[in-house]
């Protein structure tokens, strides 16, 4: 076997490339694709179609959801509803830089962008790895891998990394909440000799993982390597630390879960062998029917 082939335990081609088994299965993709194929457009066109309909004239998307102007204000709600209708037009209608949309979006996103290269304000004042890298991460695969603005910011994450090589949220590494005082209250730096949060780790590698040049770096080979060793574990710090997190699958992704997790590892030349995803041997609480999920 050959290339992804070699990488699994079975071959699956064999019982299924038979000479009749090769006429039943493209007689019967023939048919699903004449049935579905111009629906799938159709709809997809519609989504995309409708969401462009609803950016506003700066570039930006108005979040509609339950909000408390304790916590954020109206322009950092509407950064945080950008970032999210963005990762759609990227990650399922495949839009990048060419659509003047999408170039919007991206300038109203870069507005955020502080002079020491993190995006802010969806965490108020406070740093934010997490949403930080994950608004690189679709900037990246927009097209602007070479924009100096991201430069910066690889350069922002890579200082304020903890000491083992991960990442977490400054307020948490101090023993702070996220709440309507901390998010308005001075910047804080992080305690960097505090351990790194697997979860805000595994979102900062996705912005590592979509960068042709980044995702071969020795940091993210090491960052890769932590998060591979903290599957069905608890988070260190507390808020999304329960085990069953991994397994609340989203797409495009969102926060740290199995499936972005492989992903990004697969994308920094990890394999099977370099991971445990098993929760029999990492003392997990998961239940039967949970494990059964996760693969």
């Amino acid at each position: 076997m050959k290339g992804w082939r070699r990488r699994l335990v079975f071959d699956p081609l064999p019982p299924r490339t038979s000479r009749e088994r090769s006429d039943q299965l493209f007689r019967a993709a023939g048919s699903f694709r004449r049935r579905n194929a111009i629906r799938e457009v159709s709809l997809g066109l519609n989504e995309a179609k409708k969401l462009l309909r609803k950016q506003k004239d700066d570039g930006s998307w108005r979040y509609r959801g339950v909000r408390s102007t304790r916590w954020r204000s109206e322009e950092n709600y509407d950064q945080l509803e950008t970032y999210r209708v963005v990762g759609q037009l990227i990650e399922k209608f495949a839009m990048t830089r060419d659509h003047s949309a999408v170039r919007r979006a991206v300038e109203y996103l870069f507005s955020f962008q502080t002079d020491e290269g993190d995006f802010r304000g969806i965490y108020g004042t406070q740093y934010s790895p997490n949403y930080s890298a994950g608004i690189m991460e679709l900037l990246i695969k927009a097209g602007y891998s070479h924009d100096a603005r991201i430069a910066r910011g690889f350069g922002w994450l890579l200082d304020i990394r903890q000491l083992d090589g991960g990442w977490a949220i400054p307020l948490s590494t101090l023993g702070r909440r996220l709440n309507a005082h901390t998010m308005n209250s001075a910047t804080v730096r992080p305690d960097r000799a505090k351990p790194f949060s697997h979860l805000i780790t595994g979102v900062v590698l996705r912005a590592f993982a979509a960068h042709e040049l980044h995702r071969t770096s020795l940091e993210a080979m090491n960052a890769g390597a932590l998060l591979a060793s903290r599957f069905f574990r608890r988070d260190v710090y507390s808020g999304r630390d329960a085990v069953d997190f991994l397994i609340k699958f989203s797409y495009p992704f969102w926060f740290t879960d199995l499936l972005s997790s492989l992903d990004s590892l697969s994308l920094l030349g990890f394999d099977r062998e370099d991971t445990s995803v098993s929760p029999r041997s990492t003392g997990s609480s998961l239940s039967s029917d949970q494990t059964a999920c996760a693969y």
